[in-house]
């Protein structure tokens, strides 16, 4: 005797229920909204006189996720929130670089060791130090955090 065609379709739905909720999560990460980030970051202690920049900055490199990673033509990889690269500032699998920091670290969502190494990145190179931010914040309207 065949299963009616529901049954089959409940079944399937129950399997495929039962195998993502048993597959465990690589890294928690968000999807910031434009005020979240701004706040994230003023609790991070970024000067609110370049918010805006680092608003604009974070939204051209990772379009505000914490998970964004994207491999780049010289084989190092950019990571989190602000494509912190492993070619200089951090090293894939272990502890090293100038932040001296493992690269996975800067993809979940606690930022406060991205926002370190990003701050460092700034305080040696200033924003130049981001492609992002050069070819779609500078000179150009950043913005606007007044209302968060």
């Amino acid at each position: 005797m065949a299963l009616p065609h529901y049954c089959k379709l409940s079944a399937i739905v129950l399997i495929l229920v039962l195998l993502l909720s048993l597959s465990p999560l690589e890294t928690q990460s968000k999807l910031l909204t434009r005020c979240q980030l701004a706040k994230e970051l003023l609790r991070h202690d970024f000067p609110r006189s370049y918010l805006s920049n680092w608003v604009c900055l974070v939204e051209s490199e990772s379009g505000r996720s914490t998970s964004k990673s994207m491999q780049l033509p010289n084989q190092s990889v950019s990571y989190g929130l602000f494509q912190i690269n492993s070619k200089n500032w951090c090293r894939k699998g272990r502890r090293g670089g100038i932040c001296n920091i493992k690269c996975e670290e800067f993809l979940n969502d606690e930022i406060s060791d991205d926002s370190r190494c990003a701050m460092q990145i700034f305080n040696r190179h200033g924003f130049q130090a981001w492609p992002g931010w050069m070819s779609k914040c500078r000179g150009r309207t950043l913005p606007d955090v007044s209302r968060c």
